[in-house]
């Protein structure tokens, strides 16, 4: 009952409702909120046809209080006005659930919690006072009689006394002599409240007691505290009760309402009648709540274990990740790694080189700077003759020796630069644009029954994604079986969301489904749909398939020939199941031509007689003229085929033993014309047989 709280206390003051009130609007406010919240209207706009009356909804009309100016703030719907009793000047007050209240009129201090002074003690009400409900925000002007206009909710008053009695402390045994124990029954006729030991002692199920009755403590005090019935009385005659309920007003009214007021006209209806039939519609709007709230339930239950999923999703994705992150990072080390060596070997070699120079230009250096010292000495000579033996070759060695520290020598083979420049921009905005993408199959898709459907032998299935997926999808598989319970085989693979298949089986019945995929695999099947094709097969001649020399008209339904050579025609559908009858008549036929009729293969010539090849089964002429009409039966059950004309079937069976699919088709050349007949039932003289066991369908 916990849940009920809130319906049990006052939108004005939050606590729970004392002496409620009922307002027009259906709303209920205690009786001493309902004197917090009047305001009073100057007397000049107070006008006298909307004054309230608890006699019913009709006779009062809303205030437009943008008008009248009541608000005085726009988020609260209630304001003080000039008329205002005793003229309060002290600040609205504020209940706690939000609701302005205003302060009582005397300036007294506040009652009890909940507590009503005696009606004498309260001031009048002055009047054209204004009460606006603080539910629906609806204002209407009292008439003299004031709060006592409106009718007592005692219904909800009963409601709310009977769950704060249940709310109550637990109750104490009267009969037990030091500490008393928790009463666990109350006896309702000896009105006392019993523990079990003393219930055993004193009030024993046996002799005159065994008639008493014997009720829960909570229940007992209810009873106890409970007075009589009240009997309601009419708000506009107080010494009348309620008896009847007039079904215009929706409210219960007196005999003198009937015989004086305004219900004297209206419909009426017995009130312990009316009682029930509202207590049976509240009952039966109850179980539809019900089931909405058991619905309710069973989603919040749902919704809890999504709390529960996603935290532990949450963990596992969050583990994931930095389990990715930390792959990059250590990629990003090896990296870092491998270039550090490229670094080093560079290093390396750089100073290798300058080194070598440098062992090359001391060795150099030492060699020229022994030269030099013994040329200075060679000139401090003073023996021409001898000086001029050394001389020629010591200038040459000169020359030589400083001819080898020509351009290049004195210059650095390695600059000390490291010519290396780590290109990371494109891996920061890599970096920068590394973000969550989908990785997840795509949900199964959901078939728009509204929009399948089938005609002849084709069928069109349509379907869309779940209102709610966000995962990305690639494209659709769309599945057919056989037709006669085989497996399912793929029919279209694409990105559109509806599809037509053509060339099914007549009167079969066919299953379908369909998934989507996408870079991260293929996801569920939908439901499985399954359609009838056609009982009847309805099709016409094919120009796509026939001979060039064939002319069509009637929507394909007649033709003719252009040639005196016979010419191919060929049906749109093609047969691999069931019994097919279809009928041609001989609109023109001129100078013996020769038409054949029958059935052909897919690939049968187009330029020669039909039957004149091992692609077509067909019969020619058989003494038909102008007006004639041939019939042709085909039963895939027996494997057979048989011809009429005029109704008559020629011969036994024309041909046996049919595998495979086959069109009708028939031949004719310049001198013939023929219109077809299809949608026909199986001729009466036939009946078709069971299926041939040895038979096989392509």
């Amino acid at each position: 009952m916990d849940e009920m709280e809130e319906e049990l206390k006052c939108p004005v003051c939050g606590s729970f409702y004392r002496e409620p009130i009922i307002l027009p609007c259906s709303h209920s406010i205690c009786q001493a909120c309902a004197r917090n919240i009047l305001v009073q209207t100057p007397e000049a706009e107070s006008p006298q046809s909307s004054r309230a009356s608890g006699s019913g909804v009709s006779d009062y009309d809303y205030l437009d209080l943008d008008k009248m100016s009541l608000y005085s703030e726009a988020d609260s719907g209630y304001g003080s006005y000039g008329g205002f009793v005793s003229a309060p000047t002290t600040p609205c007050q504020k209940s706690p659930n939000g609701v302005r209240v205003f302060p009582p009129a005397v300036t007294q201090p506040p009652p009890q919690h909940h507590l009503l002074p005696h009606p004498s003690s309260l001031p009048p009400i002055p009047r054209n006072s204004c009460i606006t409900c603080p539910q629906c925000h609806r204002s209407l002007i009292l008439d003299d009689r004031g709060l006592r206009g409106f009718p007592k909710n005692r219904v909800l008053e009963g409601v709310v006394d009977r769950y704060q009695q249940s709310k109550a402390a637990a109750l104490k045994c009267q009969l037990c002599e030091k500490s008393p124990k928790e009463a666990t029954v109350m006896c309702e006729q000896c009105d006392v409240f019993y523990c079990d030991p003393c219930r055993l002692r004193c009030h024993p199920p046996r002799g005159p007691l065994a008639k008493h009755r014997l009720v829960p403590p909570a229940q007992g005090r209810i009873s106890r505290r409970a007075s009589p019935r009240k009997i309601s009385t009419c708000t506009e005659h107080e010494l009348e009760n309620l008896s009847m309920y007039c079904v215009q007003c929706k409210m219960p009214v007196c005999y003198q309402c009937l015989e004086e007021g305004k219900h004297g006209t209206h419909e009426v209806k017995a009130l312990g009648a009316m009682w029930k039939l509202h207590k049976g519609q509240l009952s039966q709007a109850l179980n539809g709540l019900s089931d909405r709230a058991t619905e309710a339930k069973e989603f919040l239950v749902q919704l809890r274990n999504m709390v529960q999923h996603i935290q532990e999703n949450g963990v596992e994705f969050e583990a994931c990740l930095v389990a990715q992150c930390d792959a990059l990072i250590d990629a990003l080390n090896r990296r870092k790694a491998q270039l550090l060596s490229q670094v080093n070997k560079e290093h390396e070699h750089k100073l290798k080189v300058v080194r070598d120079q440098i062992s090359h230009c001391t060795v150099k250096l030492r060699q020229t700077t022994g030269l030099m010292e013994y040329c200075l000495e060679v000139i401090k000579e003073n023996d021409p003759s001898g000086f001029l033996q050394i001389s020629d070759a010591l200038i040459r060695r000169v020359h030589m020796t400083e001819s080898q520290w020509g351009k290049g020598t004195l210059t650095p083979r390695m600059t000390s630069d490291f010519d290396l420049t780590l290109d990371s921009g494109p891996l920061l905005q890599t970096i920068h644009q590394l973000d969550f993408v989908q990785m997840k199959v795509p949900a199964a898709p959901m078939l728009q029954l509204e929009e399948c459907c089938t005609q002849n032998n084709s069928a069109t299935l349509s379907w869309k994604q779940p209102p709610l997926s966000t995962i990305a999808v690639e494209g659709y598989i769309l599945e057919l079986d056989d037709g006669n319970g085989g497996p399912f085989r793929e029919v279209y693979v694409g990105a559109e969301t509806i599809c037509t298949v053509d060339g099914l089986h007549y009167n079969s019945t066919y299953k379908s489904r369909v998934k989507a995929f996408n870079a991260s695999g293929v996801g569920q099947y939908s439901k499985t749909l399954i359609m009838q094709t056609s009982e009847i097969a309805w099709f016409t001649f094919d120009p796509a398939s026939s001979h060039p020399d064939i002319v069509f008209s009637n929507d394909n339904l007649t033709v003719s020939c252009n040639s005196y050579d016979d010419r191919v025609i060929m049906g749109n559908s093609a047969f691999s199941r069931g019994v097919h009858y279809w009928e041609m008549t001989i609109d023109r036929y001129d100078n013996h031509p020769d038409p054949a009729f029958g059935i052909a293969r897919g690939d049968v010539l187009k330029d020669v007689m039909l039957g004149k090849d091992d692609k077509a089964l067909a019969m020619t002429d058989g003494g038909i003229t102008k007006g004639s009409t041939i019939g042709v039966l085909l039963d895939f059950t027996r494997r057979i085929l048989i011809f009429l004309i005029n109704d008559e079937q020629q011969g036994p069976v024309a041909f046996e033993a049919l595998e495979g699919s086959y069109y009708p088709a028939i031949s004719l050349n310049r001198n013939v014309q023929v219109t077809l007949h299809t949608g026909l039932p199986i001729p009466d003289f036939y009946t078709p047989g069971e299926a041939d066991p040895n038979s096989s369908v392509c």
